[in-house]
This record gives C-alpha cells, structure tokens and sequence, in this order.
C-alpha cells in the first residue's frame, strides 16, 4: 500500500528585537527541509504575518485560524526557531489551534563567526523559554535528538522522519477500530483484555460471533466475484501447490466474508478466533488470510488477542511495513540472549525467507489434517526488529507496554509453523520484566528499528505506561 503523503503546519517564532531577517531565512530553510523529505506544509505566508512568522497575538491567531481550516490534513506540527522566538506566541497558537497533534521543537543553532547583534540568533536559549511555556499550558511536545540542529542538517532530516512515524502511531490510535471476530478461545486467559479501557483510549472494538461468518460464507455461491478474486489473489501470494482445491475455496470464502464486514464497519485491523470453532465447522485454518491482511498493512492476530494487534498496529505505522505476532516461545540452546520466536503461522509474507502453504500440525492432531490446511510455513529472514506489547491494566485502569528492539539471526532452527531465532540485548532482563509484571507470552514484532518512536507516541501523546527495554543513553 501506498504511504499517505504527511502534512506539517509550521510555526516559525520571531521576536521584534532580535534579527528579523533570520525569520524570513529560517522559513525558507525549513520548507526546504520538509518538501526534501517528501511532506506537505501548512504556513503563514509572508502576506499573512512578518515574514511568515508568529510573534503578536493577532499572528497566533491567523495561524490557529488557519490550521484550523487544514484540521484533517495536518499530522504533526513543527516549531521551528531561527532567532529566540516569542515563546507565548507560539504556546497561543497551538492553545487556540487545539489540533491535539504531535508537535516538534526546533532551534537552529549559532554561528560562532556571526555572534553580533545583526547575526545573532539565540535560539539556544529561546528553545528552553517556548517549551517551558508549552509545559505551562499543559501541551505535550517532542524535542531533537541535538538541542540545536540546522534545518538543512542530516541530523534534523533523521529527526524529521523519527517525528513523522512518531505522528503517524499516535494520530493511528485515535478513533480506531479493531474487529474481534469471534469468542477468545476458552484456554486462553491471558490474552483477555478491557474493552473498557480501551474505549477510554479512543479505540473501539466493533465485535462479529463466528456463527455469522460462517452462515455468510454458507450462504456465499462458489463462483460469486468475490471468492473468486480472493481465490485468485491467495494463489498468487503463497505457494499452495499441495493443498486440496476445496481448501482454497473456503480460504477464499472466508476471506471475502471479513473483508467485506471489514468495509462495511469500518475496521482498520482484527484479531481473529484461530481455533478450533473454524477448523470444526468450516475445515480451514484463517492463517493465510490474515498472512495476507497483515502483509496489506492491515494488521490481524489470533487468538483473538486485541492488545495484540493495538502492538502490530503501531510497529506498522511507525515503520510503515508489516508486522506480526508472535509467541515468546523456546530458549535457544545456552545463549540467555537468544531465543524462538514462533507462531503456526500467519506471519505476513514480508517476514519469511520463503514460504509455503501447509497444514496445521498443532491442531491436526485433534481436527484432523484434512481441516488444518492454510498455514503459512517457514523460516523467518535474518533481519533487525522491533517489537512490542500493550495490555490493559484492569486493576490500574490504563495502559501499559514495552518496547525494545534486536535482531533475527541466521542461527539453524528445524521445526515447524513460522519460526525464527532472535537476539536482544540483555534478553534475561527483558524475560524477568515480562514474567514479573504479568505481561502475556505474546508480541508483536516488525522488520525495522522504529522503538524510540512508538515509545515516544505512546507515552507522551497517549499517556500510556510504557518500558523501553535497554534505552539507549541519553534518549529522551
């Protein structure tokens, strides 16, 4: 899928009796910086206010008025500071604004040649005076990686795209909606979850019994359009040479049913009643369907793991690429650093080295094999991740998580489902935190290093509990 197109409003601060012209060439530099890196912008023109800056009360409020117009195109803002800048100025125009959006502190630093009035900037220390006010008036905002960094910097350009995937989690998680498609199974306590909560957060669930699935599927002809272009799509994505025909038509079946009550209630991603209701009544495993929908950056989990998918969900945006779930599963021989990661599996196509469809080898035994094909079978690339998990804290009455970030290795590994070993920095630690804090056995995990952004947007835009396992020094 196509990455949407982001948009900043910028806010430029100026003040009177510092040099104007460093506003003026400070908003030239920065709308370089974000067309370079592919974003659109909202701004005050040089028509609208001095130098397309915000300093008086009447700027703060054209500049509100007009990111108030631009509402639903605006991800993130970013205050950008080429001389100390009004710092109550600023602070009024995202007050009056009230985009509830991520916002972005800037200073461009000083020239040690140029440190007369004419070319001095002190944006070093203005920096400080418009984050303080901002803390003042209770509006959350994320600072650089260096306290002050050239617009046309390669500093600020990774900061820049740090900040775009930090806006992208955090604006993800407002209204969104998650379909739980069917019961949790009945042996699974631990992926139980408070929808409540959640609600709270600004997510909701939007709920679809199994017994309606499959009643659609049943009344759905074997040659509607349909199945039939699901069909056609699930042999192009997945090697199914060994798998019956009739299989694939309820794979397909299947498939067109979620996606079709997916448009019509305008759920984003879905966590789905894996076993053993579907592989009893319909004679498939779901897995490559949500291979597929979560490999279409539309995240799914099994077992109906909601908090699960809110982990997938996240990693995906901030990475833009697919993720999966996963079990925290085997040691891996006498490394305490390593260990399986392994589901049976759904894993999207992007995370395997090669893959093929198969049956189910867990629940065959119970089923029988003829009833478990549709799992996505192989071994996972040798690739970096990120992963995580979210949960709702019943007792608390909030959210919490992790996050933290290594790599899949190219270790040997013989076994079944979609497996791969994977490596973390002082893994024990992480091991302890889980089991001490009563996390569950899953997580979700993305091909990518995106954990400082997810764990930026959630706790400083969402308000949620997190743990960044091994932070690196002197992150924010």
């Amino acid at each position: 899928m196509p990455a949407k197109r982001m948009t900043m409003g910028l806010i430029v601060g100026n003040r009177g009796f510092f040099p104007d012209h460093l506003a003026k060439s400070g908003r030239e530099e920065m709308l370089r910086a974000l067309e370079s890196a592919g974003m659109d912008v909202v701004a005050l023109t040089p028509e609208q206010s001095k130098h397309g800056a915000v300093e008086t009360r009447d700027e703060s409020k054209r500049c509100a008025e007009l990111f108030r117009l631009n509402r639903d195109r605006i991800d993130g803002v970013i205050v950008t500071l080429p001389n100390f800048g009004e710092e109550r100025a600023i602070a009024d125009t995202l007050r009056l604004a009230d985009l509830r959006v991520p916002v972005l502190m800037q200073a461009t630093p000083d020239d040690p040649k140029k440190m007369t009035l004419a070319f001095r900037r002190d944006s070093f220390c203005g920096k400080m005076s418009a984050c303080n006010n901002l803390r003042q008036y209770g509006i959350a905002y994320s600072i650089t990686a260096l306290h002050t960094e050239s617009p046309d910097s390669p500093e600020f350009a990774k900061d820049l795209a740090w900040f775009g995937a930090v806006c992208r989690v955090a604006n993800g998680f407002r209204n969104l909606r998650v379909g739980a498609i069917g019961a949790r199974p009945a042996a699974f306590n631990t992926v139980r979850y408070s929808e409540k909560i959640l609600e709270a957060n600004g997510i909701s669930i939007e709920t679809l019994d199994l017994s309606e699935v499959l009643g659609r599927i049943q009344r759905m002809k074997d040659n509607d359009d349909a199945p039939q272009a699901k069909l056609a799509a699930i042999e192009t994505y997945v090697d199914s040479t060994n798998v019956p025909k009739p299989a694939l038509l309820k794979m397909a079946k299947l498939g067109a049913v979620i996606d079709q009550w997916m448009a019509a209630t305008e759920v984003t991603i879905s966590a789905v009643q894996c076993w053993t209701s579907i592989e009893e009544n319909l004679g498939v495993v779901p897995c490559t369907v949500m291979s597929m929908m979560s490999n279409e950056l539309l995240s799914s989990a099994c077992e109906v793991d909601i908090c699960g998918v809110l982990g997938m969900h996240a990693l995906q945006l901030a990475s833009g690429t697919p993720s999966a779930l996963l079990d925290w599963n085997n040691n891996y021989g006498s490394d305490p650093n390593k260990a399986v990661c392994f589901h049976c599996s759904n894993l999207p196509r992007h995370f395997f080295r090669s893959v093929k469809m198969d049956f189910q080898e867990i629940i065959a035994g119970t089923v029988g094999k003829e009833n478990t094909f549709g799992t996505c079978v192989g071994l996972i690339k040798p690739e970096q991740m990120s992963f995580a998990r979210f949960s709702t804290d019943d007792t608390a009455g909030n959210m919490r998580g992790y996050v933290g970030e290594g790599r899949f290795t190219d270790d040997p590994l013989n076994t079944f489902g979609g497996a791969g070993v994977v490596e973390i920095p002082s893994m024990q630690k992480l091991l302890h935190f889980i089991c001490e804090r009563g996390f569950e056995h899953h997580v979700a995990a993305n091909l990518s290093r995106v954990a400082s952004a997810v764990y930026e947007a959630t706790t400083r835009y969402l308000g949620w509990e997190m743990y960044w396992h091994e932070r690196p020094n002197g992150a924010c």
